[in-house]
C-alpha cells in the first residue's frame, strides 16, 4: 500500500459503479477517502461495505453550496486534499428535436458546472503534487444519436481538463481525464427512456469494441489510481481512454 498511502482523496458520485469501485481501490491502497452521493440512504448502506479511513458526505453534484460544504468537511476532517476524482454525472438520451432547455440545463449543471466549481473550491486546499481527474466519455469525440446534451457536457469537461492543466501547472497540480467506453455500470439503469431502448443500444456495443466486451468498473478504478499516483507524474492535460479500442480504431 504505497501508491497513495495516507493521501486524501475526494470521489464524487461514489455510491455505485465507477465511483464506488475507485473508492474501494483507493481505500485498499491506504488512502483516506471522502465519498459523495445525493442519496443519504445509499451513503448509509456503504457503511457495511467499506473498510478503512473514509468519510461519507451527502452532496448534489450541481449544488454549489454542497460543493463548498464538501470541501469544508474534507479539510476539517483530513486537512489538505491530494486527489479529486470528479466522477458524478447524469446520462440523458434526447434527440435534438425533443431536447428542452430544462433538460439541457440539468445535464450541463450536473456534468459540467458541478465538477468545475467543485474543483474551484478544492484547488486552494490541494497539496503540491495533487491530482485532479475528470470522468469524461468516448462520446465526446464521436457522434451518437440522441446524445447532444450528454456528449456536449463530456466534451466541455475535456476542454476544462486542458484549461485547468494549463492554469495549475505552476502549482504542480496535474489535471487529467478518464474517457470510459462501454462499461458495466448502473448508469444503464439511470436514464429517461424505455429500458428496451437502452438494452438495444447496449447490446450493440460489444461488436463495436475490438476487445469484444464491456469494460469493468475495476478497470476505471485502476486507471484512476494510476493518474492519482506519482507513477503518472509527467502526465498532464491528457484524456486516457479506457474503452477497449472503441473510439481508437
Amino acid at each position: 500500500m504505497t501508491k497513495i498511502k495516507d493521501k486524501v482523496a475526494i470521489i464524487t458520485g461514489a455510491t455505485s459503479g465507477m465511483g464506488l469501485e475507485t473508492a474501494k481501490r483507493f481505500l485498499s491502497e491506504g488512502a483516506r477517502v471522502v465519498l459523495t452521493g445525493r442519496d443519504q440512504g445509499k451513503l448509509d448502506n456503504l457503511k457495511g461495505e467499506l473498510s478503512g479511513d473514509y468519510l461519507l458526505v451527502k452532496a448534489e453534484a450541481s449544488n454549489l453550496d454542497d460543493s463548498r460544504q464538501l470541501i469544508e468537511q474534507t479539510v476539517s476532517t483530513f486537512g489538505k486534499i491530494d486527489i479529486l476524482f470528479l466522477n458524478a454525472g447524469i446520462f440523458r438520451l434526447e434527440a435534438v428535436a425533443e431536447l428542452s432547455p430544462e433538460i439541457w440545463d440539468e445535464v450541463q449543471n450536473i456534468n459540467v458546472r458541478g465538477p468545475l466549481f467543485t474543483a474551484r473550491e478544492a484547488i486552494p486546499h490541494m497539496n503540491e503534487g495533487g491530482s485532479i481527474i475528470f470522468n469524461t466519455s468516448v462520446v465526446n469525440g464521436k457522434g451518437f444519436p440522441a446524445m447532444a446534451a450528454y456528449a456536449s457536457s463530456k466534451a466541455a469537461l475535456r476542454s476544462v481538463t486542458r484549461i485547468l492543466a494549463a492554469e495549475l501547472g505552476e502549482k504542480n497540480i496535474r489535471v487529467n481525464a478518464i474517457s470510459p467506453g462501454p462499461i458495466e455500470t448502473p448508469i444503464y439503469q439511470k436514464h429517461n427512456v424505455a429500458q428496451e431502448q437502452i438494452d438495444g443500444m447496449a447490446s450493440n456495443f460489444p461488436a463495436m469494441v475490438p476487445l469484444g466486451r464491456f469494460g469493468k468498473s475495476e478497470e476505471i478504478a485502476a486507471t484512476a489510481l494510476f493518474l492519482a499516483s506519482s507513477e503518472s507524474s509527467y502526465i498532464n492535460g491528457a484524456e486516457i481512454p479506457v474503452d477497449g479500442g472503441f473510439a481508437q480504431v
